[in-house]
């Protein structure tokens, strides 16, 4: 049953790395790299800033901090303990996949890249649901592109990235929970 599952994935991957053109191919090497995030996680933190004031911010900061060392942590230790090959490093599919990546890293099970961007999204949407009825709705969209990208670049399969989506959504909504406690307990006590 594991087999066919992972048969299935990888015919999925195909399809999928499959549609991309070269066109597109900057677009989402640019989706996919970590730092050009930055305005925007820079924004969340003034828009968090704004609804809930310094002192909780830094709780939010904290909190946010712990949770991608949380999810990059957690990845690894599953991407070491399984050890599936990613599949730009399986010699079967290097005639069939397009590889637009930059590097190919040794093992891809689940992916990093979705659980952090997931996590993100969940936590910073939930934080900021009630004044940005919409936002929660986009930074998921944005997490799903981020998710996304990593297969239209070569680098990981479609159980790589909804494995990971699914741990960056647990780990989104804990420390969401956690830093909303925090908050309780040692902010806005009173």
């Amino acid at each position: 049953m594991l087999e066919q599952l992972l048969e299935y994935d990888t015919d999925l991957f195909l399809f999928l790395n499959g549609l991309g053109n070269e066109s597109w191919d900057g677009t989402w090497k640019f989706i996919s790299e970590k730092f050009v995030w930055i305005p925007l996680y820079a924004l969340m933190l003034y828009l968090i800033f704004k609804e809930l004031g310094w002192k909780s911010t830094l709780v939010v900061m904290v909190a946010a901090a712990l949770m991608i060392t949380a999810t990059d942590q957690l990845a690894n230790l599953f991407k070491y303990g399984i050890e599936r090959p990613r599949p730009c490093r399986v010699d079967a599919l290097q005639s069939s996949i397009r590889f637009v990546a930059d590097g190919c890293g040794r093992y891809g099970f689940f992916s990093a890249h979705a659980a952090s961007s997931m996590a993100a999204a969940v936590f910073i949407g939930l934080i900021l649901r009630n004044k940005f009825k919409y936002l929660p709705f986009l930074l998921l969209f944005w997490a799903v592109l981020v998710a996304f990208s990593r297969i239209y670049l070569g680098v990981h399969y479609p159980l790589d990235i909804v494995v990971g989506m699914f741990f960056g959504g647990i780990l989104g909504w804990s420390f969401y929970k956690l830093q909303a406690w925090l908050n309780r307990k040692w902010i806005n006590r009173g």
